[in-house]
């Protein structure tokens, strides 16, 4: 396993949903700054050259910083940037082809989004999976939330790290963690939040983590 999964529980995500090109270096600094252990950009509108560049804006920081950065779906970007890691959805091939592109020194992570699907992007070798939507959310809006009844069930199925998203804030994490999760995904309750900085730390905090 790519070593800093082994340990990262918060992770983060620059989403263009919620942040604009220009802030995206600003949302960076900040969410390392509360702690996230792991930061994707995930930019599902933008051409391959705009999600390049703020892919380029980034590195820096989070290198800096010993935060891997993640790209979502994009591949190629991931590639000629050199990016720690890269996230691919059901739809978008499998681990071993997204591998092939990157090379061995990215990590592929993949979203399921039940259990026979977690056991499945183990099976093919992913480093780590995305577990949910959780809650209905409108980061995924086309999703149907798959609750948390197979938390406990998909942790004890699969060894690689899960990370639990969907809907995920700091008010949910008792049930969340409860119900078995130990790594979770949070997107807007951190880019909305009025102290970006504070909000990580309070989940931080309520994982049981050190700031």
């Amino acid at each position: 396993m790519y070593s800093p999964l082994a340990t990262a529980r918060l992770y983060g995500i620059v989403d263009l949903g919620y942040t604009a090109p220009g802030e995206v270096t600003s949302m960076t600094r900040k969410l390392i700054a509360g702690g996230v252990d792991i930061l994707q950009l995930r930019a599902k509108k933008l051409g391959e050259s705009e999600i390049e560049k703020l892919a380029r804006e980034m590195l820096p920081i989070t290198r800096d910083a010993g935060v891997p950065l993640v790209i979502n779906d994009h591949l190629a970007v991931a590639a000629v940037v050199g990016s720690d890691g890269v996230h691919i959805g059901q739809d978008d091939g499998t681990v071993a082809a997204a591998r092939a592109v990157v090379g061995p020194s990215c990590f592929v992570g993949k979203s399921t989004h039940s259990l026979a699907q977690a056991i499945a992007a183990q099976a093919e070798g992913a480093d780590y999976i995305g577990f949910g939507p959780l809650y209905a959310t409108g980061t995924k809006p086309d999703y149907t939330p798959i609750g948390l009844a197979d938390i406990t069930e998909a942790h004890r199925r699969v060894t690689v790290p899960i990370f639990c998203i969907g809907g995920v804030n700091q008010e949910r994490l008792p049930e969340i963690i409860t119900a078995g999760a130990t790594r979770v995904v949070i997107v807007s309750a951190f880019l909305l939040a009025a102290d970006v900085i504070e909000s990580v730390r309070q989940v931080k905090r309520a994982l049981g983590m050190e700031n």
